[in-house]
């Protein structure tokens, strides 16, 4: 029991690269690389759950119509 105990503390965790990796070049730019690529995908899904934005038009006579096609006949054009 005393030598699971004693493994356990001797053998860091985590740790997975060497330090020297960790402070390379190249893990720096592919770190802000998926830094970059992880806000940008948390932008683009927040701004999917949030409700469409409809900029009001101008109707101009053209597009407007002569006749009302609703059920009800009497209503506005």
């Amino acid at each position: 029991m005393n030598i699971v105990i004693l493994a356990a503390v001797a053998v860091p965790r985590g740790i997975l690269l060497p330090e020297s990796v960790l402070y390379g070049h190249a893990f720096a730019v592919l770190s802000t690389f998926v830094a970059i690529n992880t806000v940008m995908y948390a932008a683009l899904t927040i701004a999917k759950l949030l409700p469409a934005i409809h900029l009001p038009r101008r109707r101009n006579g053209r597009r407007l119509r002569a006749e009302t096609r609703s059920i009800y006949p009497d209503g506005d054009l």
